[in-house]
C-alpha cells in the first residue's frame, strides 16, 4: 500500500498532499488547514467541493464553501455580540442579518508542524497561534493556540482539533465544521440519485435572523425524511435546518454521524463525529451550486447570548490553560 505526506506549495502557498491505498487528500494550511481535496481514487468518489481552476487567493476569498474549514467560532452571533462569563465582546456584523458570522480561524494561514507516515498512515499537522500579531485581536483579545491533525489511513480522514487558552481570560469554546460535500460526488452521478440520512432529535426553530427563538420541535414529515435517509440535499434550497443530534443505526451499529448516498451505485459518504458535538445544521446555499453542507457544531447557534442551560445549548469556556480536543472521521464504503 502507497503511503506518502509531502509537503508542497499550491501558487506559492504551503499545502501537505497525503496518499494512503486508495485515498488521496490535500490539506491546504494557507487556508485555515481545510482539507482542499479528498478522494477515494478506487471507487471514483470526490468528497468536497473543489474547483481544479481556482489559485490560492480564489480558495482563500471562498474559505467557508469549498472543502472542508474548521470555523471558529460556529455560524452567528446575534448583532456581533459575545458575552463571556467575564466580558462582553462585540464583534463586527458581518452577514446581511446583521450578525457576526463564522469567526476568523479559517481566513488565516497556519503553519505546517509536520508531515509524516507510519507503516499505516500518512499525517499532517498544523497549527495557528492567536495573539496579538492577528488584526482582529483589538476586538477578541484572548490568545489561544489552534492545533489539527489529519491522519489518513485505509479506513479514510481521521480529524482531531485541539483549541488550547493562552490567555488569562475565559476563552469561549465552539466549534464547527462547515463540511462543503459535492453532489453529486460519483463520477457521472446525478444531483436526483444523491440521498441524505441524517440522526436528528427535535428541530430548534430559528427567527428572521436565524437565530433560535428558544424553542423546539418534535418531527413533521419533512424532518422524518432525515431519518428515512431519502433527503436530496441537492437541487433545491435547504437553508440552515437546524437539528439536535441523535444516535443513528448503520449496518446494524450504533451511528453517530451522517451518510450521503449515490442510490445508482450504492457508493457511500459517512461522516462521523464525536459526542461533543451536539447539534446539525443543513445548509446547500439555494441547492443549485453541486454541493451542500452537513455542519456538526458543539453548541447552538448564538449560544454564548442565550439564556439556556448550558448542557442543552453546548456553551462551554476554557479556563487559562485548559485544552479541549474534538474528532471526527471520513470514509467511502460501496453498500
Amino acid at each position: 500500500m502507497s503511503i506518502s505526506a509531502e509537503k508542497k506549495k499550491f501558487h506559492g502557498k504551503d499545502i501537505v498532499e497525503l496518499t494512503c491505498g486508495r485515498y488521496t487528500a490535500t490539506i491546504a494550511a494557507f487556508n485555515g488547514s481545510n482539507i482542499m481535496r479528498m478522494q477515494d481514487t478506487e471507487n471514483g468518489i470526490d468528497f468536497f467541493r473543489n474547483d481544479p481552476s481556482f489559485n490560492a487567493d480564489d480558495y482563500k476569498s471562498h474559505a467557508e464553501i469549498y472543502g472542508f474549514p474548521t470555523l471558529y467560532l460556529p455560524n452567528r452571533l446575534s448583532n456581533g455580540t459575545l458575552k463571556v462569563s467575564d466580558y462582553i465582546y462585540q464583534f463586527p456584523c458581518n452577514d446581511p442579518l446583521g450578525n457576526h458570522i463564522h469567526g476568523f480561524l479559517h481566513l488565516r494561514e497556519h503553519t505546517v508542524t509536520a508531515a509524516e507516515t507510519t507503516d499505516s498512515a500518512a499525517i499532517c499537522k498544523t497549527e495557528y497561534v492567536y495573539d496579538e500579531n492577528d488584526p482582529f485581536f483589538e476586538t477578541f483579545p484572548v490568545s489561544f493556540k489552534a492545533e489539527f491533525i489529519f491522519t489518513l489511513s485505509d479506513e479514510g480522514m481521521s480529524y482531531s482539533f485541539t483549541m488550547t487558552n493562552l490567555s488569562d481570560r475565559f476563552l469561549p469554546y465552539g466549534v464547527c465544521n462547515h463540511t462543503a460535500m459535492k453532489g453529486p460526488f460519483t463520477e457521472n452521478g446525478r444531483t436526483e440519485d444523491v440521498r441524505l440520512y441524517v440522526p436528528i432529535g427535535d428541530k430548534v426553530i430559528l427567527n428572521s435572523k436565524c437565530i433560535p427563538d428558544g424553542t423546539f420541535k418534535k418531527h413533521d414529515d419533512y424532518d422524518k425524511a432525515y431519518l428515512e435517509g431519502t433527503v436530496v440535499p441537492v437541487g433545491h434550497d435547504i437553508d440552515n435546518d437546524m437539528y439536535f443530534m441523535a444516535d443513528g443505526n448503520v449496518d446494524g451499529k450504533p451511528f453517530y454521524g451522517i451518510v450521503a448516498k449515490d442510490t445508482a451505485s450504492n457508493k457511500e459518504i459517512r461522516y462521523e463525529v464525536c459526542r461533543d458535538f451536539k447539534y446539525w445544521v443543513i445548509w446547500n446555499d439555494h441547492g443549485d451550486k453541486g454541493y451542500f453542507c452537513p455542519e456538526p457544531m458543539s453548541w447552538i447557534i448564538d449560544a454564548p447570548n442565550l439564556d439556556m442551560d448550558p448542557e442543552v445549548s453546548g456553551y462551554t469556556e476554557l479556563a487559562p490553560g485548559e485544552s479541549k480536543t474534538v474528532t471526527e472521521k471520513i470514509y467511502s464504503v460501496i453498500s
